[in-house]
């Protein structure tokens, strides 16, 4: 059974989602306010964090970026972030500051489910392949610890950003639609956001590039998508 975190102000909202969640065999806690959200996160015991973006004493954002901080010895905890804001610069946001999915309110509980769900199966045993180790030139990834590293140092992603890292590296050299990455990523098909890959391929690229501005892992190719380059240093 999965541990389920929800921060939210919400009591009546949080308590509708803790019931249909478990229903569907999820183990759901609610924190109301940022602060009991991030002293329950010391627990350890957290598999996901659903994170509303309006809280009473933080802004979501905030506490996303505390999460990220805590996630160094979590295990890349993932966040899905729920808010009332429909705008698409408020989702860009998010992401980057480190949410690994976004759903605005109000929002239909299946689809929750069905985020989660996805969310979970990137992290858990099912998305790892034969090869425990990609290597290319001073770029680590290994796909069982999901840990990535440069020149040794590791770099910090989230659990999102690291399944689009594996799903481009394990098709090195092809060049990929960003549909194509989202439906590698997610495993179902739900609806696309082509802005969010946008966003995530910018932070990875700040993490594993040495110079970001002028990338020679990830390689944009204009009017079509991404491809990962197979001659790394």
């Amino acid at each position: 059974m999965s541990n389920l975190l929800m921060i939210e102000d919400d009591a009546r909202l949080a308590g509708m989602v803790a019931d249909y969640l478990g229903a569907s065999g999820f183990a759901v806690s609610h924190a109301p306010n940022a602060q009991q959200g991030l002293a329950r996160l010391q627990s350890g015991d957290v598999d996901l964090v659903i994170l509303d973006l309006m809280l009473p004493d933080m802004d979501g954002l905030q506490v996303c970026q505390r999460i990220r901080v805590l996630s160094g010895a979590m295990g890349q905890l993932p966040v899905l972030m729920l808010t009332a804001k429909g705008d698409p610069m408020d989702r860009i946001i998010g992401l980057e500051m480190g949410a690994d999915d976004y759903l605005p309110k109000p929002f239909e509980p299946r689809e929750l489910l069905a985020r989660i769900k996805a969310i979970l199966r990137r992290k858990g045993p099912d998305a790892r392949t034969t090869a425990q180790i990609l290597q290319f030139g001073s770029l680590e990834i290994d796909r069982d610890a999901r840990r990535v590293s440069v020149k040794g140092q590791a770099c910090e992603l989230t659990s999102y950003q690291f399944d689009l890292l594996v799903a481009l590296a394990e098709r090195a050299g092809r060049v990929l639609t960003r549909d194509q990455i989202m439906e590698a990523v997610r495993g179902r098909e739900l609806e696309a956001f082509d802005r969010s890959i946008d966003v995530h391929m910018g932070r990875i690229r700040a993490a594993i590039e040495l110079d970001p501005k002028a990338p020679q892992r990830i390689l944009t190719v204009r009017g079509v998508g991404y491809v990962f380059a197979r001659q790394q240093d």
